[in-house]
């Protein structure tokens, strides 16, 4: 009798430590975030700290413009506007205090302007110099990263400067069988603060989002449900240890067979 309960303890105990809560496993769960947060959704992309700009200056006079155009070893992979001869554009930072150093030009204000607004700058400057200037202009690192219940998490890197929320999911493989759906978190900067929104997916409604349309640096994370906090303990240690069970099962058994045969 006390083999066996020694081996119901032993039992208990491995089955106990087996358990986990959502705590141990869910993310951004120790304070409460609102459904629909306050969090802004410009039509368009506004420009920010961090962001890294390609700038292209063109003319009738090609000439004319090169002292606009500072060209660096190309990396074909980031070559937007296609300069040829193993060079590209050099690009631009966004200080800290949101300004780039553009040549000829000096520090020009970026930060909180729009691609038109920042456009339209540029020509009115640029055009003391130069005879009806066309500049274009283009975020090279608007990226999302996804995290969570998704079959390729990671940072990606979008071309377009416009993505959904469904979009970035499809980029990121779809959500797992075990993922949430009616809780997908965004994280978003605005004016210097991280803001948090929950989307429902189940819903229709979850188009009218102010997330739904991302923006650059969002980070979009789909927690685990039930059935993947429950399954989580269950990893390569558990089975060998049901195995270290499951032969002092036998020998259990075998012990109580001969005390049973000498009685």
């Amino acid at each position: 009798m006390k083999i066996r309960k020694i081996f119901a303890i032993i039992l208990s105990a491995v089955f106990l430590s087996a358990c986990s809560s959502r705590k141990d496993i869910v993310y951004f769960q120790d304070e409460p975030i609102d459904k629909m947060a306050d969090v802004s959704q410009p039509k368009e992309l506004i420009y920010k700290t961090d962001d890294i700009l390609a700038i292209n200056v063109a003319a009738l006079d090609p000439e004319t413009v090169q002292p606009f155009n500072l060209t660096v070893a190309a990396n074909n992979s980031n070559n937007l506007f296609g300069v040829q001869g193993g060079q590209q554009l050099q690009t631009y930072l966004v200080d800290y205090d949101g300004n780039i150093d553009f040549p000829v030009l000096g520090k020009i204000k970026v930060a909180g302007l729009t691609r038109p607004q920042l456009t339209n700058l540029l020509k009115e400057r640029i055009s003391v110099y130069v005879k009806d200037p066309i500049v274009n202009v283009r975020l090279s690192n608007f990226t999302i990263t996804i995290i969570g219940e998704v079959s390729n998490p990671g940072t990606f890197t979008i071309q377009d400067e416009r993505i959904t929320l469904l979009e970035a999911l499809g980029l990121a493989g779809d959500l797992t069988i075990y993922g949430e759906r009616e809780d997908v978190l965004v994280i978003r900067e605005v004016n210097g603060q991280k803001k948090f929104a929950k989307v429902d997916l189940r819903s229709i409604n979850s188009i009218n989002s102010p997330v739904y349309y991302l923006q650059q640096n969002d980070v979009i994370y789909v927690e685990p449900n039930n059935s993947r906090v429950r399954s989580s303990t269950y990893n390569q240690n558990n089975v060998v240890l049901l195995s270290a069970i499951g032969t002092l099962t036998t020998v259990v058994a075998l012990i109580i067979s001969i005390e049973n045969s000498n009685n």
